[in-house]
């Protein structure tokens, strides 16, 4: 693995390790400045996030012309077809992976989406993390750097296998594992399909953005249907 490569993975490590002096720190700054301190998370992952990303873009500065995994890549139809398929194979699978999960009793809903949504709505400018920057981030760690290296010396499988369960781990959501993974397969498909980058990043913030904007408008009727469910499935539970 190329030295840049290994900065990037410490850079986004350290990104997601700097809450835990970060945001004490700005909880002071912000008591201090009289700020009020309950925009302290929103503000810190956006700061924190974005810095990490001009990082790992500057690290990359040489490799922006490249498309991925080689330098022929696809062609620029051909990688705008998948990227807008993507979109619909990354929600297909999604939700696949979510029935499935429902079917062997993992509780439907994410903690980690749910305190995304609340962080947007206490600062909504704070979507950007969740439905840009983040997306890109992962897409350059799990996807072009993980993935990448493993799939120089193993089959798809095996390195989209790997990449895509380190990628679910780091969501720190193992009970959703299964939903992860299918995510994380979906993209290193698509990025070993088009040999450009871009195409799994667009369909992952595509993704996010739709996940978001359907949370957030549709936010009662999805509770309502979620309680339902569960409601449902403990009848039935009653009877085995």
């Amino acid at each position: 693995m190329k030295r840049e490569y290994w900065i990037i993975l410490i850079v986004y490590i350290a990104m997601q390790l700097s809450s835990l002096l970060g945001i004490p720190g700005m909880m002071f700054l912000f008591g201090y400045l009289e700020i009020n301190q309950g925009l302290v998370v929103p503000y810190w992952l956006i700061f924190s996030f974005t810095i990490a990303l001009i990082i790992i873009l500057f690290l990359l500065r040489s490799e922006m012309k490249k498309p991925g995994l080689n330098t022929r890549g696809s062609s620029f139809s051909y990688a705008a077809t998948w990227a807008i398929l993507g979109v619909f194979l990354a929600l297909f699978a999604q939700g696949l992976a979510a029935n499935i999960e429902r079917l062997i009793g993992v509780d439907m809903g994410s903690e980690n989406t749910q305190q995304i949504m609340k962080i947007i709505e206490s600062f909504p400018l704070a979507i950007l993390v969740s439905s840009v920057i983040g997306p890109v981030l992962e897409e350059i760690v799990f996807r072009k750097i993980i993935f990448g290296s493993l799939h120089k010396r193993l089959n798809f499988f095996f390195s989209a296998l790997i990449s895509s369960v380190i990628f679910a781990l780091a969501h720190m959501e193992p009970q959703h594992i299964l939903l992860y993974s299918a995510m994380g397969f979906t993209f290193a498909f698509l990025y070993v399909k088009t040999k450009h980058i871009l195409v799994p990043i667009f369909a992952h913030v595509a993704m996010n953005t739709f996940v978001v904007v359907i949370q957030s408008v549709y936010k009662d009727e999805i509770e309502k249907l979620m309680r339902d469910a569960e409601r449902i499935q403990n009848f039935i539970g009653g009877f085995l």
